[in-house]
């Protein structure tokens, strides 16, 4: 299995396992267990490679002090044999709940004294929580035995950026969250919201060699590890980044430290605490120092997705540096507090993106001079707000509100604020609306690049906003707005296509200057009329449109040998983390000469493609090459007496699908197959035909005669099914075969038409694509004036003579009559 199917398997099986116990409370069962694996593994392996043996590893105990404390260098931290995840597994049926209550205590005890505010605690949550997995101790030992036996299949030594482990991690806060409802928003921010921040902040950090990341409400640490994640891809050593994060809630601030810890981050790299945030600011020493030396934090970049308008206490905090010289915001809604707070914390040079509900950009007012108008106003003037972008509504798992990314910094040399309307840029997937990577990368690009796009993006100037009293509601500035539809009269009336109609169309006529005049007929006059009923040819046939075509293949000539060089040829050493930019922009530099190609379009196809073409890399730079020749059982989850359980049906490929085989080196024995599937196919509906077809009045003849033929079809249906079966079974063991003994390349040939065919042919039809809406918009104007007025009036006055006549002809009683007659008196215009 691939790590999505794991991490969906896993997924399925864990919430089928917590039965009545809440989501919000089940993930951290789970997900403490799973930490607790990865800290096993890892001291066995860093014990392997201190060349100890299994029985080394075995006979070692925490009263080898030496030995222990070499272990507790390397990694912070010490777990006996007997306490190991593995020796849980072995034990078996033997396995009780006690044993990992005994665990999680002396794993507290055998911390490194160095690592205390890594690791201290951090099992807490999940040791307090044993008791809510059964009510006695041999349900707690069922339910706790199931959930380790769930989780011993996933690999902990992933050797990607974004290894197995993270992904699933990943996957699982991510599926909790979306069944949490409101308490989601306390542990996560969705992963393309946490994209969309993470590259506006990599990019303003690109040039720089050490980082400093500061996320102050930190819940599941995801946020803060995507920063993290986007900033390595432009830093040599990943190991220079250094991560701060603060978080109130208990059993989320163990979240913060699992899922730092796991991502092979370093733990003098990560400082986090305990603590809530706007009353107890990071503090201005080190509180293991006793001389308490006096070190602000300062960062260069602060992320954040706070509570949404939150009660806070605001008194005595006039003083405070934080918000002294902006404003204190009110006693019910503190999300300027978490503004200010996080502002404070950055660097001159620094940045700053946080999210937060759509409210924060105009309530409250300037004119009373407090509030949150006034510290708006201080932020405007004082120049601290660079960008301002408005998401879709229910992108957030438990709320629909609309909110807002903001992105400030302490020092700007432009005086004038971005707004970007990203509210209509979205999918739809269940209750919520999800980014794509398409509506990412087009934030990102006009986030970054400060573009303005008309009814997308707007740079405002700091005038403008004081003409409207510092609010800064979006649609004020961004009109994102669908254009009205009118209806021209005359057009209405007499027919034509209004001239001023096709201004909508003004890109496509400015591409293909001799186009409209091969379109229409009178194209100097008000009114225009097609001047052929098939206007497809006669676009498709245009010099220019031809031109355009050539233009884009000649653009895209060689993209199937770039291709081939990036990801054949580097397959085992290119970045994977880095591959899918290299190659957005190689396709955005040969779209940038050609006009109306949507280059986010072509992101969007080549983000689809690339999510399968990366998952077989990383198993290719895992396993090896000859891991494209493995073939595995395919499982699947099908019901049985009305339970779902996995069985086999056939095998796969491990990265070779078994369908491409059969279309190319296996072509002839497929299509062999196939022609009898279809005969099948053909018996089958012949057979159905004769029997819903019997009449009941024929003779005798009419009944032997179809009965010959339903018989024959039937000898034939009965050979052929046993056939299909048999052939079907030795095409999946010979398919298996030529998977098993490919040639390199052989392989290598697959993986091209596996990765590179489907892309070089989808960036090869995004001019049809082009054609295809200027079509259905031409159509779309012809469909609406087709018909006039005058048609339709003649057509209801057809239709009302017609009912007037089927009238007279009908015959009733003296009611009858006299209520038709009235009808058609109606119908005619006048009373009779």
């Amino acid at each position: 299995m691939n790590k999505q199917q794991l991490a969906s398997k896993i997924w399925q099986s864990a919430n089928k396992m917590r039965s009545k116990i809440e989501a919000n409370e089940y993930k951290d069962y789970i997900l403490g267990f799973i930490f607790y694996k990865f800290l096993s593994d890892k001291e066995r392996k860093t014990l392997k490679d201190l060349d100890y043996t299994d029985d080394d590893i075995k006979a070692l105990t925490e009263e080898d002090s030496e030995q222990v404390k070499t272990v507790q260098n390397r990694i912070g931290y010490f777990i006996e044999y007997k306490n190991l995840f593995s020796t849980w597994i072995d034990k078996g049926s033997d396995f009780q709940i006690s044993d990992v209550r005994d665990a999680l205590s002396a794993f507290n005890r055998l911390i490194n004294p160095t690592h205390k505010k890594v690791f201290t605690g951090i099992f807490d949550t999940l040791q307090t929580g044993l008791s809510k997995l059964g009510d006695t101790a041999p349900s707690q030992t069922k339910s706790a035995s199931e959930l380790i036996q769930l989780i011993k299949v996933i690999p902990m030594d992933g050797k990607q950026d974004y290894d197995v482990l993270g992904f699933i991690y990943e996957y699982l806060i991510s599926n909790f969250a979306a069944n949490a409802g409101k308490k989601a928003g306390e542990f996560y921010t969705p992963h393309e919201v946490s994209l969309v921040m993470s590259e506006i902040v990599a990019d303003h950090l690109k040039d720089r060699q050490k980082i400093d990341i500061y996320d102050p409400t930190s819940g599941s640490g995801s946020l803060l590890i995507n920063i993290g994640r986007s900033s390595a891809k432009n830093i040599n050593d990943d190991k220079k980044i250094k991560y701060y994060a603060q978080e109130l809630k208990e059993n989320t601030y163990n979240l913060t430290r699992m899922n730092l810890v796991m991502r092979d981050i370093l733990p003098d790299n990560i400082i986090v605490r305990r603590g809530d945030t706007l009353e107890e600011d990071w503090p201005y020493f080190d509180e293991e120092d006793p001389a308490r030396t006096y070190r602000p934090l300062y960062v260069d970049a602060v992320v954040s997705n706070p509570p949404y308008s939150q009660a806070w206490e605001p008194v005595n905090k006039e003083t405070d540096a934080r918000f002294a010289k902006f404003g204190i915001a009110p006693k019910t809604k503190a999300d300027f507090a978490f503004l200010l707070h996080d502002l404070f914390h950055v660097k001159p040079d620094g940045i700053m993106t946080i999210v937060l509900p759509h409210g924060v950009l105009f309530r409250g007012d300037t004119e009373k001079g407090d509030g949150e108008g006034k510290i708006r106003k201080n932020l405007i003037e004082q120049n601290h707000i660079d960008t301002i972008i408005g998401l879709p509504s229910n992108v957030f798992f438990g709320t629909g509100i609309p909110t807002i990314i903001m992105v400030l910094k302490q020092k700007r040399k432009n005086d004038d604020v971005l707004f970007i309307d990203a509210s209509r840029g979205f999918i739809k997937e269940g209750k919520n609306n999800k980014l794509r990577a398409s509506d990412i990368k087009k934030i990102v690009d006009t986030a970054t690049a400060r573009i303005q796009i008309e009814k997308y993006s707007r740079i405002v100037s700091r005038e403008e906003i004081r003409s409207n009293e510092y609010n800064l509601n979006i649609p004020r500035y961004v009109d994102s707005s669908d254009t009205a539809e009118t209806w021209d009269i005359y057009s209405s009336m007499f027919g034509g296509i209004p001239k001023h109609e096709l201004d909508d169309l003004k890109e496509y006529f400015m591409a293909f200057p001799k186009l409209a005049g091969a379109l229409f007929t009178d194209p100097q006059g008000p009114y225009l009329s097609l001047s052929a009923d098939n206007f497809k040819d006669t676009i498709c046939q245009n010099p220019d449109v031809k031109k355009f075509f050539k233009k884009h293949k000649s653009s895209f000539d060689d993209f199937n040998d770039f291709l081939k060089e990036e990801l054949i040829t580097k397959m085992k050493t290119l970045q994977l983390s880095r591959e899918e930019v290299i190659i957005s922009e190689n396709i955005f530099s040969r779209l940038a000469p050609m006009p109306l190609l949507d280059k986010y379009r072509a992101y969007q196809i080549l983000d689809e493609e690339w999510v399968n073409i990366a998952i077989d890399l990383e198993i290719i730079q895992t396993e090896g090459f000859d891991s494209t020749k493995i073939v595995e059982p395919n499982i699947v989850i099908k019901k049985k007496d009305g339970k779902e359980e996995e069985v086999q049906e056939g095998f796969r490929g491990r990265i070779i699908p078994f369908e491409l085989v059969q279309a190319t080196i296996l072509k002839e024995e497929t299509a062999k197959l196939k022609e009898k599937e279809k005969r099948f196919t053909e018996i089958t509906a012949e057979m159905e035909e004769l029997i819903e077809n019997l009449p009941e009045d024929e003779d005798e003849d009419f009944f032997k005669k179809n009965s010959k033929a339903y018989i024959k079809l039937l000898g034939e249906y009965k050979v052929l099914k046993p056939k299909i079966k048999r052939e079907t079974e030795e095409l999946q063991v010979l398919t298996a075969n030529t998977i098993e003994n490919l040639t390199d390349k052989e392989a290598i040939d697959l993986l091209e038409l596996k990765w590179i065919e489907p892309l070089v042919k989808a960036m090869n039809e995004l001019p049809e694509l082009v054609i295809n809406d200027l079509v259905l918009k031409i159509e779309a104007l012809a469909n609406k004036y087709a018909v006039t007025y005058a048609e339709v009036s003649s057509q209801i006055m057809e239709a009302e003579s017609s009912l007037c006549r089927q009238i007279e002809e009908l015959r009733g009683n003296d009611f009858d009559m006299k209520g038709l007659a009235e009808f058609q008196a109606l119908l005619k215009g006048g009373k009779k």
